[in-house]
Order: C-alpha cells, then structure tokens, then sequence
C-alpha cells in the first residue's frame, strides 16, 4: 500500500487544507487555527506545508493521487505557488511569509 500512515494522513489533511483555502472557506491562519485548536494538532496544516516545502507535498500528493485516487487530487494554488518558486519556509514564502 503507498504511502505510511502518518506520511499518507498528512499529505490528505493538507491538501483538504489548501483546497479550503483555494476555495475561500477562510484565511491560512484560521484553517490552520482551526487544526491546532479542533483536533490538537501542534501545528496546522498550512504551516506545516511550508515547513516541508510546497513542492515535496507537491510530489508526495501527485504520488498518492496515481496511485489511490481523487482523494489527493492537486489543485491549481499549490501548483501556481510552486510555479512561482513559493516553496515555503526554505524560500521565504509559500502559504505564510517566513524572514
């Protein structure tokens, strides 16, 4: 089976998080806000993104999207961030702005 259980679930919370986002459901801190206080999470899944690079959960989730299906499906703002070198914390910008 692709993908570890930890790895998997998280690539799965973060691209329901970017797909929050991209839709207008509410701002990158609220949905991460939402996260950490909801479920207890230490760090929301937009940050969390960034932290890992836009383009690592880029790969991970065109991965587990040929090989298990719409669930992680990508979508047009993480590759428009990536396309645009936004990569997160490692390039000072991705779905926050790191200095």
């Amino acid at each position: 089976m692709p993908g570890f259980a930890a790895s998997r679930r998280g690539v799965l919370l973060g691209v329901e998080a970017i797909r929050m986002l991209e839709e207008g459901v509410a701002g990158a801190e609220a949905i991460d806000n939402a996260i950490e206080l909801g479920y207890r999470h230490s760090v929301g899944m937009l940050r969390s993104t960034d932290l890992v690079g836009l383009d690592v959960r880029m790969v991970f989730a065109e991965y587990l999207h040929h090989t298990l299906g719409k669930w992680f499906a990508l979508l047009q703002l993480l590759r428009s961030k990536v396309a645009a070198g936004e990569l997160g914390r490692k390039t000072g910008r991705g779905f926050y702005a790191w200095e």
